[in-house]
């Protein structure tokens, strides 16, 4: 409660609207995103340079906690790849990095970036280990306007394979492995009937189809 009306003061001073800081995770296929190569872990108060230098312009200073979000004109939608508030999880997407500093895509609207400094070199995650971490243990989702051929389970991790079942409705689609941009998955469907298989989590060109089910008791 302190934070929230700390942060409520923060906007009145400087006139900036207070906005609040919701769930945030993917429903949809991000085009802009293509190009990125993984996470980042960011904490509660975040400041993106222009060019990894202290010394560079200042684009952002992005803060948050449980209840708010600054600034309101990005949004924690456009900002976070992941946003679960009551977890402290905050993850946003990365370009690249050195020793020092890494380059994040600060909206994924608009596809722009520019460069945080690094608190923690073990926060980053490629997007295969962040599969791996997350995507094993809590199943996947798949992504509401993914193409059709999403939900065919081949039986080898190419397009050419064999179609050897469907996903209709999933009740559940557990991660065995991550093979290039195929996954080996086993598919509790509505019908309770089990089924394993290939299916494409990614396309060639980087857009992902398939997202780690990061659901409320998380």
């Amino acid at each position: 409660m302190k934070k929230a009306i700390l942060f409520v003061l923060f906007a009145i001073i400087f006139n900036i609207p207070a906005v609040y800081a919701k769930d945030v995770i993917p429903i949809r296929p991000n085009t802009a995103q293509v190009n990125t190569i993984g996470m980042y872990q960011v904490g509660n108060d975040i400041t993106i340079y222009k060019e990894p230098d202290e010394n560079s312009q200042i684009l952002y200073r992005v803060r948050w906690n449980e209840d708010e979000f600054f600034p309101a004109d990005i949004g924690a939608e456009r900002f976070f790849v992941v946003l679960l508030p009551k977890k402290s999880l905050a993850l946003v997407s990365v370009m690249d990095y050195d020793d020092d500093w890494v380059e994040i895509m600060y909206d994924n609207s608009t596809g722009k970036t520019g460069w945080i400094k690094k608190d923690d070199p073990y926060k980053f995650m490629t997007w295969v280990n962040f599969y791996n971490t997350y995507g094993k243990k809590y199943g996947l989702t798949l992504l509401k306007s993914s193409p059709d051929f999403c939900y065919n389970i081949k039986a080898a991790p190419d397009d050419k394979a064999q179609t050897i079942s469907t996903i209709n409705h999933p009740q559940k689609i557990n991660l065995s492995i991550i093979r290039g941009n195929w996954a080996l998955v086993s598919v509790l469907d509505i019908d309770r009937t089990p089924k394993t298989g290939f299916v494409r989590w990614r396309s060639d060109d980087g857009v992902r189809y398939f997202f780690p089910e990061l659901v409320e008791d998380f």
